[in-house]
């Protein structure tokens, strides 16, 4: 007797193939690390994949859901002990290109991100990269917006400080 293969919802594979890309990049900004962004956008489309039934109609949102899952999952992150390198025996022989490697300007970006602390940098990529308000932002992290407010101060601060901001406008004519 073979196993029974349920049939691939209608609509996900087209979901996932176009819009992989920003779900991915929005991972990135969340983690500051492409493989972890990777991973989180992943995580977002299992969940998405198994709730497709209610996702799939015509008023569902699947982005919306996918993009929930990973902030939640970016903030789990950040409570978890490690979060550094894992050592390896291997290395690879050749650098992957990504999305961190499309110029000098991303670069100096993620890094800067990388060096804030989750909180702040969900904060930041949901104001400026998702381009919600700071009301949508403190509705969809569950605080106020007075924590959206200081959270994104504070961010911004400690940007400054690292000089990118100096960097950005040296180059923009």
């Amino acid at each position: 007797m073979g196993l029974l293969r349920r049939a691939e919802p209608v609509g996900y594979e087209e979901f996932v193939a176009g819009r992989y890309r920003e779900i991915v990049r929005f991972g990135v900004l969340l983690t500051g690390d492409g493989r972890l962004g990777e991973d989180l956008a992943q995580e977002g489309l299992i969940a998405a994949y198994r709730s497709w039934r209610r996702l799939g109609v015509p008023e569902g949102r699947p982005e919306a859901y996918v993009r929930q899952v990973m902030i939640r999952a970016a903030m789990r992150a950040r409570r978890r002990r490690w979060r550094d390198e894992v050592p390896t025996g291997d290395l690879p022989d050749a650098s992957r290109g990504g999305f961190a490697d499309q110029s000098d300007l991303s670069v100096q970006v993620l890094a800067s991100l990388r060096r804030l602390p989750a909180d702040q940098r969900v904060v930041l990529v949901l104001r400026f990269w998702a381009d919600a308000s700071e009301a949508e932002v403190a509705q969809t992290l569950g605080v106020a917006v007075g924590t959206v407010k200081s959270r994104t101060s504070r961010a911004l601060a400690a940007l400054r400080a690292s000089g990118l901001f100096a960097e950005a406008s040296k180059e923009t004519p």
